[in-house]
């Protein structure tokens, strides 16, 4: 399937590994002019060469800590000035340190506060007039399963993710008119290191190995497996796309049924 979006400009933070990457690559073969970001410089430059080597390109990546409106700022301005505009936006981030209400610190939810849900704003802001001008744009932000079903020991994470749902879905009944879509994409659990922190930290909790967690994470999807980050990545890209035009507003779990609400 043509999706229709050959020659479009893409950022992706958080784009040098996991799911983020899967995009970026994804984009690539069809045929955008990509751009990425992490805060870690040897992560970004690793990507770089390896997306070199593999599709004999050159994809931007850029350091970048999302936690800081300068960083966002000066990743956007060099994007604009290689590319002339972001016409998709990919916010994509890691997740916030892993706990229970008792065990965080003011510091954390400030952070967490930032690294989520400000950044998800602050590149938003940035790349959205031009979208408005040009009166074509896709956002799509990357959540969590946790935005419809909590997970226990991830508070910060259900609380901020949430919040970008809630301020994803506001925004966009007000730039629909303006053909620009904005939508949530949200993971279950998928095969990166953010799965490997957190079957550790639970692990450690249960008294038993992050080999056996994994186990059990995946014994709790219906499909019986984890997700792999190809498979989120292709959501991500779809909605992008010119067949996705009329899909806003809307968050999509990529979970293999662990959700188990019916909505």
């Amino acid at each position: 399937m043509d999706l229709k979006i050959k020659g479009k400009n893409v950022l992706v933070s958080a784009g040098s590994k996991g799911i983020g990457r899967a995009a970026v690559e994804l984009f690539i073969q069809e045929g955008c002019n990509v751009a990425f970001c992490s805060s870690n410089e040897e992560n970004v430059r690793k990507a770089e060469h390896e997306i070199k080597t593999k599709y004999n390109i050159e994809a931007i990546g850029l350091v970048c800590d999302i936690n800081k409106l300068i960083d966002i700022e000066r990743t956007v301005k060099t994007i604009k000035d290689k590319f002339g505009s972001i016409d998709i936006l990919v916010n994509n981030c890691g997740g916030p340190v892993p706990g229970f209400f008792e065990s965080l610190i003011e510091e954390n939810w400030s952070s967490a506060f930032d690294q989520v849900l400000m950044s998800a704003i602050r590149f938003t802001r940035l790349v959205l007039p031009v979208m408005k001008s040009k009166k074509w744009g896709r956002i799509i932000n990357v959540t969590s399963i946790s935005v419809k079903q909590p997970v226990d020991n991830l508070i910060l994470s259900n609380a901020f993710r949430s919040a970008v749902t809630a301020f994803s879905k506001t925004l966009s009944n007000q730039v629909g008119k303006d053909n620009i879509t904005i939508n949530n994409v949200a993971p279950g659990y998928t095969l990166t290191s953010r799965i490997d922190q957190l079957s550790v930290v639970r692990a450690k909790a249960a008294g038993t190995t992050p080999e056996k967690i994994l186990e059990s994470m995946a014994d709790d999807v219906p499909m019986k497996r984890l997700a792999s980050a190809e498979e989120v990545a292709s959501l991500i890209v779809y909605l992008a796309s010119e067949q996705a035009a009329y899909i806003t507003g809307t968050t999509i779990g990529v979970d293999g049924g662990a959700i188990k609400a019916t909505y």
